[in-house]
């Protein structure tokens, strides 16, 4: 709603605008009453006097050159005050006789009245867009409506240059047509933007915006002062400002202080008008103006492609609004061009500050877009990667490598973009960039000289890069720390253990790095059995489990080498120790398959009467009887020794 009213209210000052500089100036006085007045200040005698004696007339103008801009501005609005507060009462009286040389002309011409001509014009390129309507079908869209447009625009000027129309009549035929035409245009904007609350209000702006332009241009051809032409400007922006201020209070849901702030805006922007204030009245009318439209222009933009590839939707609708925005701002740099007598112009200064500001719109504009698509292709290749399903081993490595290298491309990316966009606002702004390279350059030495430790880690990840060490997704293990790689840094690396634990660890730590999950992995346990185990029917029962883990469907398309009993590793003083191996795909499903095969390893040789070997010690008992014998006969003599207890 906010944006629909900004644009109302703005869209008739912005027609009005393009055609009302025209008029802005005084009328140049005939060729012989230059002459004249050329002649007269030659017999002036002051005017003797300063040609004759130079040095005294440069002294003597120093003080009316000494005169501020400002001073200079107030007196020239001063008096185009004061002449269109004197025109406006003959505006009626002049376009009455605009109106009559028109229809005086015609008739004189042998062509009808000039109401008729027009009427029989407009009617014939109504007929033609409405017999296109006929033949459409489906639901209405932007698109059609413009090319139902131009075919009245195209059936108007067949007729228009075909038939020889009366001078009179043929500029001001052409002028009201093109008004026509911009309304019919600006009607399909707004049928896009502005609620249907105010359609009602935006036609009238619509209509007085184009009726205005159409007249305002005709002015100078009907015979009208230039005066009387920028009265009759003044006289449309201020209905447009009451018509747009009513669409405001009437039919907007703002509440009472947002209401009055957009009030004091909008007429703070007419004032600017009034005032000449070009560069102020556009920046303003930009205020207004844009952020609508750039909506309208980016949703116009994405509609047509909403089955396209991200990138195009971002190239689409960024491009879009760059444009708009690129096309504002050089429009905003003819105006301060075709204005020098404006506020500001003298200051070199303040016209290259403006004229950086401009390349620095256009500048972080190519910077956003450049932005938006590497991330918009970035992403995309993240998602794309991220499906694993039915992809070889290849193929999958290189998706892993891309989910490693993209984020960290990504970043680097968004650091060189934001400095080179920063120095080169910088150059436009008139900052000398070169020392400030220089002293990064110097303070990157001093920043390299006082965190060794930082460096060391960011130039260690990269080496890691180059080597492929390791990937998203890969477990590895370096030093006391192990897990699966979720992602980088500048400068470390974060894993997250098995059990839970994340550790982000420095580059410069890692060292020696293991990776667990390239190509194969072997899987080695031990089984201690009795001495008395048949190790050929041990053998065989391994290879039968082998087999029936190949027979999972789960569990077959990790095997690389089925399980196998390697053979006897060695006796102990219980049993006899056997080695079990296997080759599988690196996945996190190792440990899995190693318990399963302990399970099933158990179960037959529990069922084959295969027996674990049992720690067990022999204790010899021979000789207990005469130890206790000697023991009893020795406490015996013991007593006789003591003698009898008194």
């Amino acid at each position: 709603m906010f944006g629909a009213l900004v644009l109302v209210a703005a869209m008739g000052w912005l027609l009005l605008a393009l055609h009302a500089p025209a008029y802005s100036q005084e009328p140049l006085l005939p060729h012989s009453e230059t002459n004249d007045g050329q002649v007269g200040l030659l017999q002036d005698a002051d005017v003797r006097a300063r040609l004759t004696n130079p040095t005294n007339s440069a002294s003597t103008s120093a003080p009316v050159e000494a005169r501020s801009e400002i001073a200079v501005w107030e007196d020239a609005l001063r008096a185009r005050l004061k002449q269109l507060f004197a025109a406006i009462p003959e505006i009626p009286a002049s376009a009455g006789k605009a109106v009559s040389v028109v229809f005086r002309e015609t008739a004189q011409s042998g062509s009808g009245p000039a109401f008729l001509i027009f009427c029989g014009l407009i009617g014939i390129a109504l007929i033609a867009e409405l017999s296109y309507e006929k033949t459409r079908t489906g639901p209405e869209n932007p698109v059609r409506a413009v090319f139902s447009i131009l075919l009245f625009a195209f059936a108007a000027a067949i007729f228009f240059f075909v038939i020889n129309w009366p001078p009179p009549a043929r500029v001001t035929l052409l002028v009201y047509i093109l008004a026509l035409i911009g309304y019919k245009l600006g009607s399909i904007m707004f049928g896009i933007v502005v609620p249907a609350k105010l359609q009602t209000y935006a036609r009238v702006i619509l209509i007085l915006a184009a009726f205005a332009c159409a007249t305002v241009t005709l002015a100078a051809q009907l015979g009208m002062a230039p005066a009387i032409a920028d009265a009759i400007a003044y006289v449309f922006a201020a209905t447009i400002l009451a018509v747009a201020l009513a669409a405001l209070w009437a039919a907007s849901k703002l509440r009472q202080p947002h209401k009055a702030a957009l009030t004091f805006f909008m007429v703070a922007v007419w004032l600017l008008w009034c005032l000449q204030l070009r560069g102020l009245f556009w920046i303003c009318l930009y205020v207004l103006v844009l952020p609508p439209t750039l909506h309208a222009v980016g949703r116009m933009a994405t509609s047509p492609s909403a089955q396209t590839s991200a990138l195009r939707k971002v190239l689409i609708a960024r491009g879009a609004r760059a444009v708009v925005i690129v096309l504002a701002a050089a429009w905003l740099a003819i105006v301060w061009r075709m204005t020098p007598q404006g506020l500001g112009h003298a200051n070199p200064i303040f016209t290259a500050l403006f004229y950086g500001l401009l390349k620095s719109v256009v500048v972080l504009l190519a910077a956003d877009l450049c932005w938006h698509l590497a991330k918009a292709w970035i992403d995309g290749v993240l998602v794309a990667t991220g499906d694993a399903v039915a992809v070889t081993p290849a193929e999958k490595a290189r998706r892993a490598r891309y989910r490693t290298l993209l984020p960290i491309l990504k970043n680097a990316l968004a650091v060189m973009i934001a400095v080179m966009t920063l120095l080169i606002v910088l150059a436009q702004l008139g900052v000398e960039v070169a020392p400030l390279i220089a002293g990064a350059g110097v303070f990157g030495v001093a920043l390299g000289f006082g965190s060794q430790t930082l460096v060391k880690d960011i130039i260690s990840g990269v080496f890691y890069m180059f080597d492929d060490a390791f990937r998203v997704g890969e477990y590895i293990q370096a030093k006391n720390y192990k897990g699966t790689v979720e992602g980088f840094s500048l400068r470390s690396v974060r894993l997250r253990h098995h059990r839970g634990p994340v550790f982000t660890v420095p580059f410069g730590e890692l060292g020696a790095v293991q990776n667990m999950s390239r190509d194969w992995g072997v899987v080695k346990f031990r089984i201690s059995v009795s001495h008395a185990a048949d190790v050929e029917k041990v053998r065989k029962l391994t290879k039968k489990i082998g087999a029936t883990m190949l027979d999972d469907p789960e569990l077959a398309p990790l095997f690389i080498e089925p399980l196998k009993m390697k053979g006897i590793e060695e006796f102990t003083d219980y049993g006899m120790v056997l080695s079990f191996g296997m080759t599988l795909q690196p996945s996190p499903m190792q440990s899995f398959i190693r318990r399963r095969a302990n399970l099933l390893l158990r179960e037959e040789f529990m069922a084959n009467g295969i027996d674990f070997a049992t720690p067990s010690v022999q204790v010899e008992a021979e000789g207990r009887a005469d130890a206790a014998a000697a023991a009893t006969s020795l406490r015996a003599n013991q007593l006789k020794a003591v003698g009898p207890t008194p």
